[in-house]
């Protein structure tokens, strides 16, 4: 099981790797300087790179997704008492940050295009609403123009999850620049890797500065001093430098990464054509798809089983701790959970067991259970069964493995639509 940057490894990475051994110099920051030589770092040239090809104003490297995504939360001033709008289809991680603010996640439904559903958010708006995380799920950006504009009619923030999507743009524009920040992903399911390690891009000084003092112990940027706003207790949430290492060879590389899984994207969705009781979903960018997967909505949930299980693979209700449905931490109702500590901003952690007022059993989301009970996606890059991808191609498939894989999804679902009958 890999992603499509893991599968591109190779002596690139190899030689940035080890130049950092070479040099003895493991952490981004120089100690033995004194003029503020971190950007000659590993992890200093990656947040360049990464800023250049993006557009973004500022880019931190952090040790992950989710320390981005808690880190951007906090600096824009999510807390207690506030509201922040997740999709009840997403990775864990959104929630898990904002449970760790002290704010409470608010869950609303999917669309057929499997993202976020901008008319459900804004019936999930309460006085209490602080931000919306726009999810870009399997690779494919999320509805922004309809997104942006519930966001600014309700003076909400709107935050980008793009740990699925690095490098996928809306609209000619890079993911990650169109909320107030945005979170990446580096693990080794993504579009590129370092093994673990996250990015956060944000256009905002104010929180840039604010996020980086979060990051490193209350440290102004780059080190030079302590914040000029008020002292910080911060963290430890820094990218380390073999990851940054890894991470700029990898940044190099994902433009050609990008443009192959898109044309073998394509490839595979010709082979496959139109199959009745089938829709490929829509996507509302086509060219800003990562093209990672091709997704499939069946018009029943029996079919999309049957085809499931033929093909060795699961129905995406079915995918681990992406479906809300199975996620046991959103059941506050649930007996003999533990009390567990949850730490809150600006307050001494305290026990209990969720800030969690609401309940999210099964059923909870009807149209998401249902999207998801009738979809199947095909890697084309991202080769993952928990995710629900553990069939497809690779990045690196050729035509005749692109048509191999066309060939056994036609006839499985022609077989299984048979048996149906």
């Amino acid at each position: 099981m890999t992603g499509p940057g893991l599968s591109r490894f190779g002596p690139e990475e190899e030689a940035e790797v080890l130049s950092v051994l070479r040099e003895r110099e493991l952490s981004r920051y120089r100690f033995d300087d004194h003029d503020g030589v971190a950007p000659l770092s590993k992890v200093a040239r990656f947040e360049q790179e990464f800023r250049t090809l993006t557009g973004a104003r500022h880019c931190l490297g952090m040790n992950s997704c989710t320390s981005a995504l808690f880190a951007g939360l906090l600096a824009a001033g999510v807390g207690p008492g506030d509201e922040v709008i997740v999709p009840g289809y997403t990775f864990i991680a959104p929630i898990a940050a904002v449970v760790h603010t002290g704010a409470e996640p608010v869950l609303a439904e999917i669309d057929e295009s499997l993202l976020l559903d901008p008319a459900d958010v804004a019936v999930k708006i309460t006085a209490r609403t602080k931000a919306v995380i726009a999810v870009h799920m399997l690779g494919a950006p999320c509805d922004l123009d309809a997104l942006g504009a519930v966001t600014r009619e309700h003076g909400l923030l709107l935050v980008e999850d793009c740990a699925q999507a690095g490098g996928g743009t809306y609209h000619g524009r890079h993911l990650g620049t169109f909320g107030r920040f945005g979170a990446f992903s580096l693990n080794v399911f993504k579009t590129f890797t370092a093994g673990d390690g996250g990015v956060l891009l944000t256009g905002d000084d104010d929180l840039y500065e604010t996020a980086f003092a979060l990051h490193d112990h209350g440290a102004a940027p780059l080190r030079m001093g302590v914040t000029d706003g008020p002292p910080l207790f911060g963290l430890n949430l820094r990218m380390h430098e073999l990851t940054g290492a890894v991470a700029l060879a990898q940044v190099r590389k994902l433009p050609d990464i990008l443009r192959t899984l898109r044309a073998n994207r394509d490839k595979l969705a010709d082979a496959i054509g139109d199959l009745p009781g089938v829709t490929r979903r829509p996507l509302h960018d086509p060219d800003g798809d990562c093209a990672t997967v091709l997704a499939y909505t069946f018009a029943s949930a029996a079919t999309a089983g049957e085809v499931a299980t033929r093909l060795g693979t699961i129905t995406l209700n079915q995918s681990g701790k992406h479906h809300y449905a199975n996620m046991p931490q959103l059941r506050p109702d649930l007996p003999d959970l533990p009390e567990l500590p949850v730490p809150r901003a600006s307050e001494t952690p305290r026990t209990e067991r969720a800030v969690l007022h609401r309940s999210y059993p099964p059923g909870s989301l009807p149209r998401t259970d249902d999207l998801l009970s009738r979809s199947i996606v095909l890697s084309v890059g991202v080769v993952d069964s928990y995710l629900g991808s553990g069939v497809g191609i690779d990045v690196n498939a050729d035509d005749d493995a692109i048509e191999a894989a066309a060939r056994l999804f036609k006839t499985t679902v022609e077989d299984a639509t048979k048996a149906a009958l």
